[in-house]
């Protein structure tokens, strides 16, 4: 029977969702790394041997970090790609001498989806609905060129219709399946690189759900860049941020440049074989601080990226129950171990708090909707568990108004359930 896919493609974790009529359900993955029905949008190539010298071995979600990680060396990874869609600015990359597209990324990571999913995956498939951030991350986002990127990597899986949907609207679908009587909600969605936001108006008529698009906004700050300021703050200054060197007659300022390869954990690999990383272990030599930049190479050396990415999500997670939490990473030595008080950690989030609050502020302003107007408001996305995160919405709403859930796979059921709607067209966005 023919089913609607949900395709949540996120920064982070990519989620699949079938329906059939009211009902849905995740797709789960079984790869060597095990079973889940969330995969992290990752991909990772090696050099296989043993099928010949132009066939690559290629992975996905944690087997593609596995694969990276015990093969540290001889593997190509590649981390969020979706970060890659709006940016007219990448035309490709280099993988083994071969130039991927993002458009050749994306297929690969759905095959690789396809693969995994084995029996699970639909034999037929009536349409595909996409999620797409309201407002795409990086400097200057080209949002139409994002779904001409989208359109041709899924037009190569020859589905019969392609529709795509903002996210924090598929959001607000799944959420909508639990209400008892008209609402008007507002959906924050939290991803990994993006906040939406979505005011939709539901009402039931007859038994059938109604639902009136009222407005969207968006911005290109998330849980990744709380993740980078606390690496900025905690870990930079131990391995020589804002340090100096000797050059000749001259005192100058370590390139703070080499420090936002930290932004990625798996940039740390790429910067390993940089030309940056010749000239930062030369430097170490007329550094006025050298045993921080001998720790800052020993990092990239020992490939700690994603030990260092575990213990700053772990610390994370902690300051959202509690006022204190404990920062410990081994490699950094004495100073791999620290108390972190989420007053400080609050502080270091500032800036991007308020870009969060702001696209808030303009998604009531344009649609005119005051906050006693809105009857529901429905966190979503592992960033709504940040306390700071939260009192943005709790001095405008009450607590009773607010709710959070489905955290990964709210979205992709979303799109699903959109996909089975006769007004489905109402809910596409183009560009």
């Amino acid at each position: 029977m023919a089913q609607a896919l949900g395709f949540d493609f996120g920064t982070t974790n990519s989620v699949m969702a079938l329906a059939d009529g009211a009902t849905t359900r995740s797709m789960t993955f079984t790869s060597r790394a095990g079973e889940a029905d969330s995969m992290r949008t990752a991909l990772s190539f090696m050099k296989d041997p043993l099928a010949g010298a132009a066939s690559l071995k290629v992975e996905a979600g944690h087997a593609a970090i596995r694969q990276f990680i015990d093969h540290p060396g001889e593997c190509r990874f590649l981390q969020s790609i979706k970060t890659f869609a709006a940016s007219a600015l990448f035309q490709g990359t280099l993988i083994f001498a071969k130039r991927q597209t993002f458009e050749d990324l994306m297929e690969v990571f759905i095959k690789r989806l396809r693969v995994y999913a084995d029996d699970n995956w639909p034999s037929e498939v009536s349409r595909i609905v996409t999620g797409r951030p309201v407002h795409f991350a990086g400097a200057n986002p080209k949002p139409e060129l994002a779904m001409q990127r989208y359109s041709e990597a899924l037009t190569r899986f020859g589905f019969p219709e392609m529709h795509f949907v903002y996210e924090p609207v598929a959001a607000a679908f799944y959420f909508a399946q639990h209400l008892k009587s008209d609402a008007t909600v507002l959906v924050a969605d939290f991803g990994g690189g993006t906040t939406d936001y979505s005011i939709i108006r539901f009402e039931s008529f007859a038994g059938k759900l109604k639902a009136t698009p009222v407005g969207h906004s968006g911005v290109g700050v998330a849980g990744d860049h709380f993740d980078y300021r606390m690496i900025d703050q905690i870990v930079a200054p131990q391995i020589g941020k804002g340090t100096y060197f000797k050059s000749f007659d001259k005192r100058l300022e370590v390139p703070s440049s080499w420090y936002a390869n930290f932004g990625r954990w798996n940039q740390l690999s790429i910067f390993k074989t940089s030309r940056e990383f010749v000239e930062l272990k030369k430097l170490v030599r007329s550094s006025f601080d050298p045993e921080k930049l001998e720790t800052f190479v020993d990092l990239v050396e020992h490939d700690e990226g994603y030990p260092l990415y575990q213990a700053v999500s772990a610390t994370k997670m902690a300051l959202s129950s509690a006022e204190e939490a404990e920062f410990n990473f081994a490699p950094l030595g004495s100073g791999g171990k620290k108390t972190i008080k989420r007053s400080d950690f609050e502080s270091w989030i500032t800036e991007d708090l308020d870009r969060i609050e702001g696209a808030l502020d303009e998604v009531l302003t344009k649609t005119n909707t005051s906050p006693d107007s809105i009857d529901k408001v429905f966190l979503t996305g592992g960033t709504s568990f940040v306390p700071a995160v939260r009192s943005i919405f709790t001095k405008r709403f009450d607590e009773g108004r607010i709710e959070s859930g489905g955290e990964l796979l709210s979205i992709a059921h979303g799109l699903a359930l959109i996909g089975e709607r006769d007004d489905i067209a109402q809910w596409t966005v183009q560009g």
